[in-house]
Order: C-alpha cells, then structure tokens, then sequence
C-alpha cells in the first residue's frame, strides 16, 4: 500500500511538473514575439535623394548594430511604399499617413522621422546611433 500512494504522489509530482513546464513555454513564447524589433521607412514612389539615403542609411545601421538578431528574424527592416496598397493596412495600425521612420516593438513605438531626415545624409553615424539609442530604449 505505502508503494502504491509513493507511486502515485510521484506520478502527480511529474504531471504538475509537466504543466508548470508547459506554462512557462507559452510565457516565452509570447515574450519571444513582443520582443521582436521592426524598424519600418514608409515612403511614396517618388523620391528625392534625402529619402532614398534615409532608407539606405537605416537599413544599414540595423543590419551593422544588430547582425545576429535579424539573421534570426528578431529585428527586421522593411521599407514599404505608401502608394501601394498593400502598404495601407500596417500604415493605419501604426498611424502613418506620411513619410515616416519608426521603430517598433511590440505596442511600442519611436518616431525617428525628423532624425532620419537630419542626418541620413549629412551625418549617418548620428542616424545610427539614434536607431541604436531608440531599440534599446524599447
């Protein structure tokens, strides 16, 4: 009898071990998707050379600061065409209208619009750096 309820209580031990454990996965899941960086570059077909190098110099910046975190997917750039419409359903859940430069992390997001624009040509060190200072600070 004493090895029967021994048998048991180990048996209960390992299902609730087991759930706990299947829990704490979901958890991580979930945090594994929030903390996925988008760096986005809204722009419309025409385009000076301010906003092509805007572009250019962002999508290096994510790509020179974080080489491992968007070869896994993690953090990704994308720029995306405003005059398209497949363009328009992430443009009005993120509230752009314009040409814009944010990042984005889970319902969090920087506007580096005006910095992009600023420095993209005269100073891209500076734009990296604030792409840098803006996914940290998320």
């Amino acid at each position: 009898m004493k090895q029967l309820l021994s048998l048991s209580f180990a048996l209960m031990v390992m299902l609730g071990s087991l759930s706990c454990e299947a829990q704490t996965t979901k958890k991580q899941a979930k945090a594994n998707v929030a903390a996925k960086v988008e760096v986005y570059y809204f722009h419309f077909t025409r385009r000076c050379h301010t906003c092509e190098s805007v572009e250019t110099e962002s999508k290096k910046a994510v790509e020179t600061l974080y080489p491992e975190q968007v070869k896994k997917g993690t953090t990704t750039f994308q720029a995306l065409n405003l005059d398209d419409e497949s363009t328009k359903k992430i443009a009005e859940k993120l509230k752009v209208s314009g040409q814009s430069l944010l990042v984005v992390k889970g319902g969090k997001q920087v506007d580096l619009t005006d910095k992009g624009f600023m420095y993209a040509t005269s100073s891209p060190e500076k734009l990296q750096a604030e792409i840098k200072k803006a996914i940290e600070s998320l």
